[in-house]
């Protein structure tokens, strides 16, 4: 715990004058405080023994005094509120940006055994708890730790006995708050661990909505959702039942430190040993102390809430990303496009089946490439090691003689070009959809490359032109738009490779005609690989790699000698025709 506690302080470090200053009013507040009473006590005690005309005066002036005091009091609880809270905002704008840039370092591998919908609670629920930790917990502890024990030393002063009386049930107290802990720190990690399954399934079913709908299937997602609920209210009642049993324990604490005062008090005063106005300041002290008592209590809260949330953080952060940038990584420029997989072999987890097995295979620069073979047979992992989306298991890819792995990530991603079945367009427009290809393209470059992606008529017919709106993932555009703005995408990219990932299996004929010539044109000059599910898309490729179920090359050749081999490929024709 302490070793996470040293590193989440140092987010501290680039506001520590904020920090230190927030300290300083936190401190200054609360000696204030400590000291309004004492004030009260001193009118009470030799004020009200002088004559009419010096008390009045004296009285005005120690008022004049308390109000100058309670006017600084103020400010200081403005600083700590305000800039306070800004401090935590920003440390929390710094973790987020963490997280998040930590997101984009991971690889496929990660995000294929996540759920969208955790990693976003994470990055959201998670971090303002750890904020408001942050914030609060250092100025609730020192304004605490100033009142308590401010308050013991003058109390002692007064009296002895009626300030140990005073402070007799603090330690049971503490006693009573470390014993609900760690029931209450499970309880807040659990409701965490529901929440993040409550916004995951959220996620999905508002992705898939238009899934669920055609399958009239919204009873079966509620009943989905219900027990996802009421898994969450369940582990929210645990929670709420054990802050109720912390809550109304520390209030019975407070009142019976009143009680024993006001008793013991005035049994004092029927001896003598206590003066009236002594059991007022002590009355007017145990609301001094008993209050940053009740802030602690909070800050148990606060703290459970904010570790939790961080260790779910550093759990993310100390996921090490397994495809990085080597130390000796060169840019990668003037790429002629030649591909080679020597002897490659690939898993995606470790003692599971071979994907790919030994796989041999050289494409030369401008080379257009289809791949066939049965689902599952390894086609799109095939093209998946040429960007370092996965490494491989065993062997090496190289492009124009260079392993992948030597390139830097950034650069031999910037000289391939992806074009998916499953188009993903962001929310904006249609002129920031294609910019992601090139964000510093002029509008004549997007102009230039929708027109080469047969997409600027349909684009020009749309009501804003290229500044519409498209919606969430292009809602508002049909399957064929969609695809030729990923095209235009890629057209202004200008990337010398290329993968096609069934890039039209999913549209109509009409809308596969016109995409189809698209990719035709991108694919001039450019190393190409086309991965197939309509065969008739590829008849006209020289070269068709026909992929084994083992993960390995069982055909290669032209549509019509594949064909004569009355093998694997025709076998997928026939099938398909």
């Amino acid at each position: 715990m302490w070793k996470n506690l040293k590193n989440l302080a140092r987010y501290y470090k680039p506001y520590k004058g904020v920090f230190f200053a927030d300290m300083f009013f936190a401190m200054l507040g609360a000696g204030i405080a400590l000291v309004l009473p004492l004030i009260i006590r001193y009118i009470t005690h030799h004020v009200i023994h002088l004559d009419a005309t010096q008390a009045t005066g004296t009285v005005l002036k120690l008022g004049a005094v308390m109000i100058v005091l309670v006017g600084i009091e103020i400010y200081c609880n403005y600083f700590i509120t305000y800039y306070g809270h800004v401090m935590g905002a920003k440390i929390e704008y710094d973790m987020r940006r963490a997280i998040f840039g930590h997101y984009q370092k991971l690889s496929f591998n990660f995000f294929d055994n996540q759920k969208v919908g955790q990693l976003m609670s994470r990055i959201t629920n998670d971090l303002f708890d750890i904020t408001e930790l942050l914030h609060h917990g250092p100025e609730d502890i020192v304004i605490s730790v100033i009142k308590i024990i401010g308050s013991f030393i003058i109390l002692f002063h007064i009296n002895v006995r009626l300030c140990l009386i005073a402070f007799a049930l603090v330690p049971v107290m503490l006693l009573y708050a470390y014993f609900f802990k760690n029931r209450m720190k499970r309880a807040y990690k659990n409701n965490r661990v529901k929440i993040a399954a409550i916004n995951s399934q959220i996620e999905d079913n508002l992705s898939g909505i238009r899934v669920v709908k055609s399958f009239a299937n919204e009873s079966e997602e509620m009943k989905k959702f219900k027990e996802g609920n009421d898994g969450f209210l369940s582990a929210k009642k645990d929670s709420y039942r054990y802050m109720a049993g912390f809550n109304s324990g520390m209030n019975a604490f407070v009142t019976l430190i009143q009680v024993l005062v006001v008793v013991g008090g005035t049994i004092f005063i029927t001896g003598g040993q206590v003066r009236i106005e002594d059991l007022i300041t002590f009355l007017l002290y145990i609301s001094t102390y008993t209050e940053p008592v009740r802030k602690l209590i909070n800050f148990v809260e606060t703290f459970l809430n904010g570790y939790s949330g961080y260790e779910r953080f550093c759990e993310i952060m100390a996921i090490e990303p397994d495809i990085q940038d080597r130390e000796d990584a060169v840019v990668m420029d003037a790429v002629k496009g030649a591909i080679s997989f020597e002897d490659v072999s690939f898993a995606y987890e470790q003692n599971e089946q071979m994907v790919l097995n030994h796989l041999n295979l050289s494409v030369q620069p401008g080379e257009y490439v289809a791949l066939v073979g049965a689902s599952g047979a390894g086609k799109s992992t095939l093209c998946s090691l040429i960007p370092r989306f996965y490494d491989v298991t065993g062997g090496a890819v190289k492009v124009d003689g260079t392993d992948v792995r030597q390139f830097t990530m950034k650069s031999l991603r910037d000289h391939i070009g992806i074009v998916a079945q499953d188009v993903y367009l962001f929310v904006g427009t249609v002129r920031e959809n294609i910019l992601y290809g090139k964000p510093e393209a002029t509008d004549e470059e997007i102009m230039a490359a929708a027109k080469a992606a047969n997409a600027h008529d349909f684009i020009m017919s749309l009501p804003d032109g290229y500044d519409t709106d498209i919606g969430q993932r292009g809602i508002k555009l049909s399957g064929g738009q969609k695809q030729r703005l990923s095209l235009a995408r890629v057209f202004l990219k200008n990337p010398p490779i290329l993968i096609f990932d069934e890039a039209t299996s999913a549209l109509d004929n009409e809308s596969e005609k016109v995409v189809q010539e698209s990719l035709e044109s991108l694919a001039k000059n450019r190393t190409t690989f086309v991965i197939a599910h309509r065969l008739s898309t590829i008849r006209n490729a020289k070269r068709i790699l026909v992929l084994a179920e083992d993960g390995s090359i069982a055909e290669e050749g032209t549509h019509e000698t594949l064909l004569k081999k009355q093998g694997v490929y025709a076998n997928l024709y026939n099938i398909s025709m």
